[in-house]
């Protein structure tokens, strides 16, 4: 949707197809970050965004067997928004979409599913669609993947995935919010559990981390046992686990760290989750082929450039994310003894300046993008 924006402010045509018939579900996270905050900033938008509801959080947290730490701070981000935005993905995809129809050259499609890509003497020039009133193909100078981590267009274009591993899963639910809860983003730590709440201001997203394939055991052991096991990590959530009546009220994230080699082929871009999980690459892609797609003269090497602008960072990311995720989430949720808060978490608790550090990592990334492309006259 990003990029779909951009590109028609910049006088592309786009077609933008989105299967489902709204963005009415739940996502995993809902936290615009202050890199994405700057951008919407760089296209004039920012306090419009900003009136949509929304919470506001300048630095995140939590408890290592109650023992309570700061993880980053925001506040000095050199930016105008120095905080993450929680606000439901459903608002801010109706946001992108306002905007964008704006545009001439925009066209969102709802209810239409890419199922195979069109193909002609080794080019991709444009993708097979099933909506509601039967099967159209739609053709295109350039088709670009976005269609998330088992995409379809990935898989029909046959671009290898290099899979690195994750040791845990999450169990994403809701529970009520109240005026008494702690309003800090905060993730809660004892051995063999990782729990997370995000603040949506009436109800608070949770996610329950377990290991690897451990969904049906959870299930298997009950609903009644998964409510008890939530009471020890965050005990004043005890009077509301009962909200979760059934199963149905708990969804399963799988977890996945990949990366596709090539991102790219012929009339073929995949971003986002279809090429990795660890990019803002939308802004990177506009910068790049908003000319090239104009003209109407989009190389290979124009998309390789995509990749070549956006690879590294994705790689440091990822290093990043592999590392906490198998020096710490997995030594978390194989303790079975009191987990004592590490050395780091100390040192940040007790360092303001040490906590501007993640606050940087994890509001602005590895190689900030900024809108570089012209708005059409």
């Amino acid at each position: 949707m990003m990029l779909g924006l951009l590109l028609a402010r910049a006088g592309v045509d786009v077609i933008v197809l989105e299967k489902h018939a709204d963005f009415l579900r739940d996502f995993r996270g809902d936290t615009i970050h202050p890199s994405t905050l700057e951008v919407v900033h760089e296209l004039g938008l920012l306090d419009a965004l900003l009136r949509l509801p929304h919470q506001k959080v300048y630095e995140i947290g939590g408890l290592i067997e109650g023992y309570p730490f700061t993880l980053a701070d925001f506040r000095h981000l050199p930016v105008r928004a120095p905080f993450i935005a929680f606000m439901p993905q459903w608002d801010f995809l109706d946001f992108l979409a306002r905007e964008a129809g704006r545009y001439p050259g925009f066209h969102l499609m709802m209810r239409a599913e890419a199922t195979d890509l069109v193909e002609e003497s080794g080019r991709v020039t444009g993708v097979h669609v099933t909506t509601p009133e039967g099967p159209i193909t739609i053709r295109a100078d350039l088709v670009i993947g976005a269609d998330g981590r088992s995409s379809v267009i990935r898989e029909k274009a046959g671009l290898p995935v290099q899979d690195f591993g994750a040791p845990m899963d999450v169990l994403w639910f809701r529970l009520s919010h109240k005026a008494s809860d702690p309003q800090q983003a905060l993730g809660r730590i004892v051995a063999g559990r990782i729990f997370v709440m995000l603040n949506r201001g009436d109800y608070w997203q949770c996610g329950y981390v377990i290991a690897k394939g451990q969904a049906d055991r959870v299930r298997a052991a009950g609903l009644p046992a998964f409510r008890e096991g939530i009471v020890p990590i965050a005990p004043h959530m005890r009077d509301r686990v009962n909200e979760i009546a059934t199963w149905d009220d708990v969804k399963l994230l799988t977890v996945q760290v990949n990366r596709l080699t090539r991102w790219s082929r012929a009339g073929l871009l995949c971003i986002g989750d279809a090429a990795h999980a660890m990019s803002p690459v939308a802004v990177a892609a506009a910068n790049v082929l908003a000319a090239p797609l104009r003209a109407q003269r989009v190389t290979l090497d124009d998309l390789q450039r995509v990749q070549k602008r956006r690879e590294w960072p994705t790689r440091v990311t990822q290093r990043i994310q592999l590392a906490i995720q198998n020096r710490v989430i997995r030594s978390v949720l194989g303790a079975t003894a009191p987990i004592k808060p590490p050395l780091v978490a100390r040192l940040l608790t007790r360092s303001p300046l040490l906590r501007r550090i993640p606050g940087r990592l994890i509001g602005l990334g590895v190689r900030p993008e900024h809108v570089h492309t012209p708005t059409a006259v």
